[in-house]
């Protein structure tokens, strides 16, 4: 197992304090180690990975050029709308995100090479680094530290979080608003986090010119291919109209994910802690806890999410290509097994949206309380 996935990020604030390894984060990096030493081979460069990341650029273009020059009819434009969405999260939960995460290749040129899908997508890859890679993928769940979760005051995703009259119904208007992820990034929290370089409580680095270039590249890149070429060869409204049904596409899609690895009922959140405060488990330990792995057993989801669906070995090896984590699941659980850690899954993805359903109609109910989750034998901070 990566050492990184071991221990805080040391650029991410210095509020929580995790226990030392314990025998359970021992006996897993050994058996990792013994993996990738015998029939796993190297962690990165994985030639699938390369073939892989082909396929869904070829998609990507191929649904833009069809749409835009090929498209006739309202049916046709509306399909390949939706592929194009589909193709983009496809992009964003393979490629940028192993790249963003040194998880692609271990030559740091290639990483920056596939980085800059997120980065023509609209979204600023070096802000995304840092709120994804330190603060969430650190500080998981944990109420006030994790940023994930602050979707204040649309909705409440956190037994700590404040409940508020219209949150009894996040449950059927949330899914929506999920697909006003990418404008969101692209138009809002990239512009603001720029501007007073925080993402809620924490601190960003400060960009380099590189950065800076790279930030005004991207968003004019986004403009170019996604509105003005088209607008070329389509009246405006048009093009509008179908911009809405990629963005809503790739937003249900790519925010859908996520949320049912972290908010669902299986789950542990935390409360923020009192500064000097300790969690009673070591990081890994507390990645089991906090991350819910789901469908693993089927081979279309796993390809298409790049992995995300097995979240628990995501976060445990953030830096090892996803490909490995079908196998790297079967070690995980079965030392969580050996040593009492619960290894927390929804075994079909209607399972899990089920559960991520459930659990917002319960946190935005008046009239039950939801408290922290306690991971099995540990007390909740």
């Amino acid at each position: 197992m990566d050492q990184d996935a071991l221990a805080p990020t040391p650029a991410a604030p210095p509020r929580v304090r995790f226990a030392a390894s314990s025998p359970f984060s021992r006996e897993l990096k050994r058996r990792t180690d013994a993996y990738f030493d015998g029939p796993g081979g190297r962690r990165r460069d994985l030639p699938a990975m390369y073939l892989k990341s082909a396929v869904i650029l070829t998609w990507f273009v191929g649904s833009w050029v069809l749409l835009v020059f090929f498209a006739t009819t309202w049916w046709q434009a509306t399909l390949l709308a939706m592929s194009l969405g589909l193709s983009i999260a496809g992009v964003g939960m393979s490629i940028q995100h192993d790249a963003n995460h040194g998880a692609y290749s271990s030559h740091p040129i290639i990483n920056k090479a596939f980085r800059l899908s997120l980065d023509i997508m609209g979204v600023a890859s070096f802000i995304w680094r840092q709120k994804h890679n330190v603060f969430h993928h650190t500080f998981t769940n944990i109420e006030g530290i994790d940023f994930d979760l602050d979707f204040a005051p649309v909705a409440r995703l956190s037994p700590e979080q404040t409940r508020r009259f219209g949150h009894r119904f996040q449950h059927v208007y949330l899914w929506a608003l999920y697909g006003l992820l990418l404008p969101k990034w692209v138009f809002v929290d990239d512009w603001n986090h720029l501007r007073t370089r925080r993402a809620g409580p924490h601190h960003l680095g400060k960009p380099s010119r590189g950065d800076l270039a790279m930030f005004a590249f991207g968003k004019a890149f986004f403009a170019a291919w996604s509105i003005i070429i088209p607008a070329l060869y389509h009246p405006l409204w048009q093009v509008a109209l179908f911009h809405f049904v990629m963005v809503m596409a790739l937003g249900v899609t790519l925010s859908s994910v996520f949320q049912l690895a972290h908010v669902v009922e299986e789950v542990a959140f935390f409360p923020l802690p009192r500064r000097g405060d300790a969690l009673a488990m070591c990081v890994a330990e507390h990645q089991l806890a906090t991350s819910v792995s789901f469908a693993r057993e089927n081979a279309i989801a796993s390809w298409y999410f790049g992995g995300l669906n097995f979240q628990v070995e995501h976060h445990l090896f953030p830096k090892v290509c996803h490909l490995h984590y079908p196998a790297l699941s079967r070690i995980v659980q079965e030392v969580a097994a050996e040593h009492g850690v619960s290894y927390r899954e929804n075994r079909t993805l209607g399972d899990a949206i089920a559960s991520h359903y459930r659990l917002l109609r319960k946190l935005g109910r008046p009239d039950v309380e939801t408290a922290p989750v306690a991971p099995e034998g540990e007390a909740a901070v």
